[in-house]
């Protein structure tokens, strides 16, 4: 019966273990991850503007769907 209930005790903890890292995934990875997805998605469909000086690290964009709103985009040259 000890080492059924010792079975018992570890599945338990790696059950909660698995639970606690889910969460944190979810909760604290996974906006992190779609956001960025978003935002190159938003980029590669966006008009950019010229890079005048040559060393731009950033350029203005804007999208087809709605000109007037712009967002920044990192500069691939």
């Amino acid at each position: 019966m000890k080492e059924a209930t010792g079975e018992l005790n570890t599945t338990v903890v790696v059950v909660l273990a698995v639970g606690v890292l889910m969460a944190f995934f979810y909760y604290t990875l996974w906006p992190i991850i779609r956001e960025n997805f978003n935002k190159q998605t938003q980029c590669a469909k966006a008009i950019c503007d010229r890079c005048e000086t040559g060393v731009c690290d950033f350029v203005t964009c804007h999208s087809r769907e709605d000109p007037d709103r712009e967002f920044e985009c990192v500069y691939k040259g």
